[in-house]
């Protein structure tokens, strides 16, 4: 089979021939369909100071499973977290960390929705927001980002702001549902905000925790890093909230599960509408990273095997 791999810091990347895995005890072999490309892990070949293997979402078909597998036969459609090389023709996922692919759907369907869904959930969640509160999502037009403000809509915000890198993103942003959109270098945010998810971190916490009014929350969610006053903090009553889904996945499987199902509930009735800004084959593995690294994308950004 083919696999993406890489072998110093940086990449670059290229495809190896490599033998199909076996699936251990609770482990699913799955022929991909779909893999998602995120930051975090084009972070990780950029900064890691050894190789990974290129792991992530992935969706495709059960070829086989291991001892102990219950829930999944050959054949099924399924999505899940990939530990291992998931930039590969063939992957392996542990059961608990799969899910079923309803019908009417498909794997990039799937990819586009399901991890990238479940962050923005979690992270709206944990922002606490009351209907009729002003929400703020920075990335507005990232994998994650544009269901964040799908779904800030979809849960009743008064007002729904997105905070992109470039002005060509702004229409895009709007067609989500977004009320405006605004520019990073922008002297003043608008008016103050209620919430504010932020995938970027860094030199941005500062100018979005301005953003928030008194009693705000913000919530980050990424890898970004970036250091925050406390005084800046006690003057407006303000929090900040770190969330990590992993943590869900791992933790409360109950509650993922039932993110997940509201998610396809929401795909179902077309409240919730992924966007895929473009799919490369595993050959342009490089060239999907680079769409990320340079924030380019309009949605998710998938590889097709």
């Amino acid at each position: 089979m083919r696999r993406v791999r890489y072998e110093s810091t940086g990449g670059p990347l290229f495809v190896e021939e490599a033998p199909v895995p076996e699936p251990g005890p609770g482990e699913l072999l799955i022929r991909c369909a779909a893999v998602g490309v995120t930051l975090p892990v084009v972070r990780k070949v950029t900064e890691a100071a050894e190789p990974i293997a290129l792991g992530g979402e992935i969706a495709g078909e059960v070829v086989s499973a291991g001892e102990g597998v219950t829930r999944f036969r050959p054949g099924d459609q399924v999505t899940g977290m990939c530990f291992g090389h998931g930039y590969a023709d063939f992957a392996l996922l542990h059961e608990a960390m799969t899910s079923p692919i309803p019908d009417g759907a498909d794997a990039v369907d799937a990819i586009a929705l399901v991890r990238s869904g479940l962050v923005a959930f979690g992270a709206l969640e944990a922002a606490r927001p009351v209907p009729g509160e002003a929400v703020l999502v920075t990335a507005a037009a990232s994998g994650v980002g544009h269901l964040a403000v799908q779904l800030a809509r979809a849960r009743g915000a008064g007002r729904v702001v997105g905070a992109v890198s470039d002005p060509g993103k702004a229409d895009f942003v709007r067609s989500l549902g977004a009320d405006d959109c605004i520019q990073y270098g922008d002297d003043r945010w608008g008016d103050p905000v209620d919430c504010v998810l932020d995938a970027v971190g860094g030199d941005l916490l500062t100018p979005a925790l301005t953003a928030l009014a008194p009693h705000g929350r913000l919530v980050s969610y990424s890898s970004g890093g970036g250091t925050i006053q406390a005084y800046d903090l006690l003057v407006g009553a303000k929090s900040v909230i770190g969330f990590q889904m992993a943590l869900i996945a791992r933790g409360r499987p109950d509650l993922y599960e039932q993110w997940r199902q509201e998610l396809w509930r929401l795909f179902s009735e077309g409240t919730l509408k992924p966007a895929v800004h473009a799919e490369f084959t595993l050959e342009d593995a490089a060239r999907a990273h680079e769409a990320i690294e340079r924030r380019a994308n309009l949605g998710k950004v998938v590889l097709r095997p």
